[in-house]
């Protein structure tokens, strides 16, 4: 076990659920409220400790580079004009002492391939990943990220973050199965296996994964020697069921609630969910939606 600063986020994906949206913008530059999904997925995790954020990126992905670098023209406007509060959350964000890395993702090979791309720069440290397409609204941000973080450094053991989801719902999720073990929002439960994406009648729970991981560096190991699978990518679940071979591997069932943002609808609903949140828009928000 280490000091687990370095998450890597997966960004070179098409988009192809919110087009044409995201034809010329990538679908993690997609706003909730004021913020771009991949900001808000960011934020929480530097709320729960990581440093070194590596996005595995492609072409034509830039805009999210540029988003979390600074900006001399908007910031000297913004200062001359005395927009303080705009220029703030200009400024802030990224935190002093978190950096951003990017690594290239070749070929649309699947998530355990993204994942793998980063294997250079995570080396034989410990490491998360976290799915930018996947929101998680809580009181306070990263709240699960931050339990999950410390499960991983009391237990010494990885983690990954599940929800509960309609059992008709299962074939669109890899499943956890942890022996019929009941798992309760906040607690968790050694994973026994792992199908990707399974019939209803084939399912071993109802416990999904929801794109939050804790690994231990031996996944990249693993992940180098793992064939393609489900849709013929490589898939992080096929090396996170050999690591439960020689490993313990906890599931970590989520309090917060989770908005897909990669399709239309969960990317509406998020934007409802933290719009009456926001100050600048709770109350506009609230009225509009009680007159409709």
């Amino acid at each position: 076990m280490n000091m687990l600063s370095k998450v890597v986020i997966p960004v070179a994906g098409l988009g192809t659920r919110v087009l044409p949206a995201s034809k010329a913008i990538p679908k993690e530059m997609l706003s909730v409220v004021d913020k771009p999904v991949i900001q808000h997925v960011v934020d929480e995790a530097v709320a729960a400790g990581f440093t070194q954020i590596i996005l595995v990126t492609r072409s034509g992905k830039s805009a999210i580079e540029d988003h979390f670098d600074s900006h001399y023209e908007l910031e000297a406007e913004l200062d001359r004009k005395g927009k303080v509060a705009l220029l703030s959350s200009v400024r802030e964000i990224l935190p002093e002492g978190v950096e951003v890395i990017s690594v290239r993702q070749p070929f649309a090979k699947g998530l355990g391939h993204a994942v793998l791309c980063a294997a250079a720069i995570t080396g034989d440290e410990d490491f998360a990943v976290m799915l930018p397409d996947m929101l998680i609204d809580s009181d306070t941000v990263g709240t699960d990220m931050v339990a999950m973080v410390e499960r991983y450094r009391s237990g010494g053991c990885g983690q990954i973050m599940v929800e509960a989801v309609p059992q008709d719902q299962v074939e669109r999720y890899g499943i956890v199965d942890c022996g019929g073990a009941a798992v309760e929002a906040g607690g968790g439960a050694q994973v026994q296996g792992m199908i990707e994406k399974p019939a209803r009648d084939e399912a071993p729970s109802n416990l999904a994964i929801v794109g939050r991981y804790i690994l231990p560096a031996r996944v990249m190991s693993l992940l180098q020697d793992t064939q393609p699978g489900a849709g013929g990518e490589i898939q992080l679940t096929d090396a996170l069921v050999r690591l439960t071979e020689e490993a313990t591997l906890e599931a970590y069932s989520m309090t917060g609630n989770l908005y897909d943002c990669g399709n239309k609808a969960g990317l509406l609903q998020a934007n409802v969910a933290f719009g009456l949140k926001h100050p600048e828009t709770a109350e506009a928000l609230r009225a509009f939606l009680a007159r409709i």
